[in-house]
Order: C-alpha cells, then sequence, then structure tokens
C-alpha cells in the first residue's frame, strides 16, 4: 500500500527590517500578523491541520506559528510542535534532510521556514519552475511513501496558498 502524507511548507509572515535589530530577532509586521492568521483560516476552512509543526528559531517564524495556531483552533493544540535552528540557515537541501527526519506517524507536517530555501525545496521537491514565494506562501504537497525516502521530484503540488493570491 502507498501511504499519501502531506507537507505544508510555510514562508514565515512579513517581518520589520529594524536598524540594530539583527536578523534572527526580527519580528512580524502587522501585516504578516494578518496573513499569518489568514493562513490559519484557509488551514481551517481545507480542513488541513498539522499533526507535527516544525518551525524555524528566528522570532518572525515562530510568530507567524502562533498567528496561524490560534486561528487554526483546537486542532493546533494537538500538534507537536519543534523549534529547529536548522531550519533558520538550511538550504533547499537541508530541508530535504530535515523531512526525511519527520516520523512516519505524522501524516501532515508543516515546516516554517525561510526563502530562499522554502522556494528553492518546493521547486525541486515538486519539479515545479514558476512559483513565486511571497512571505506568508504556503505549498501543499503530497508525498507518497515514507518521509524518510522523500526524493527532488517526489511530491505532488496540491495547491498553492499566498495572501497576495487567495484560492
Amino acid at each position: 500500500m502507498d501511504t499519501e502524507r502531506t507537507l505544508l511548507l510555510l514562508r514565515h509572515g512579513k517581518a520589520a527590517g529594524e536598524p540594530g535589530v539583527d536578523d534572527v530577532n526580527r519580528h512580524l509586521t502587522s501585516r504578516g500578523q494578518r496573513d499569518a492568521s489568514a493562513v490559519g483560516q484557509w488551514l481551517r476552512g481545507a480542513a488541513l491541520a498539522p499533526e507535527r509543526v516544525v518551525c524555524s528559531t528566528a522570532r518572525r517564524a515562530k510568530e507567524t506559528w502562533e498567528h496561524v495556531s490560534s486561528t487554526l483552533g483546537p486542532a493546533a493544540k494537538k500538534a507537536e510542535v519543534t523549534f529547529d535552528a536548522r531550519v533558520y540557515d538550511a538550504d533547499a537541501a537541508g530541508l530535504l534532510d530535515l523531512v526525511r527526519e519527520f516520523p512516519d506517524s505524522a501524516g501532515t507536517v508543516l515546516l516554517v521556514g525561510h526563502n530562499p530555501a522554502a522556494l528553492q525545496f518546493v521547486l525541486d521537491l515538486t519539479a515545479h519552475n514558476d512559483l513565486f514565494f511571497p512571505t506568508s506562501a504556503l505549498a501543499v504537497i503530497r508525498i507518497r511513501g515514507s518521509w524518510a525516502d522523500v526524493a527532488p521530484r517526489g511530491g505532488q503540488l496540491m495547491k498553492f496558498w499566498s495572501p497576495h493570491r487567495p484560492t
């Protein structure tokens, strides 16, 4: 039997760029907060609740998850949440390595990360070459088989959502 899994790849919300604030400590703007809440609303409406969340340790990524989860509601409280510094520094290959570590007991996993790695990972995984991946963009990718076996071109882009292009 070919087990299907769902990877939800989310780029953090719009962050402020303030003089003297290092990159990892940048916070969400009010637009970033609204857009992250809209992601949660969309996930709730699509009945897509993650069982596991792996989030960058950057402040803006953590705040994005906070807004998504508060809007997603009770389903978000059931998710096992991990903040992993590797997401912050990862390139597309690094994100692939992280995904391969996901436990097969998790059918739906949300990964909250950053560009350019998030975009490149979606392109590599789905063989798309025409996506624009703005802040708060969400790719819903179907994976067949074990997380450990995920490979480039091994996913199918099922949905793409962006606050700039809601569907």
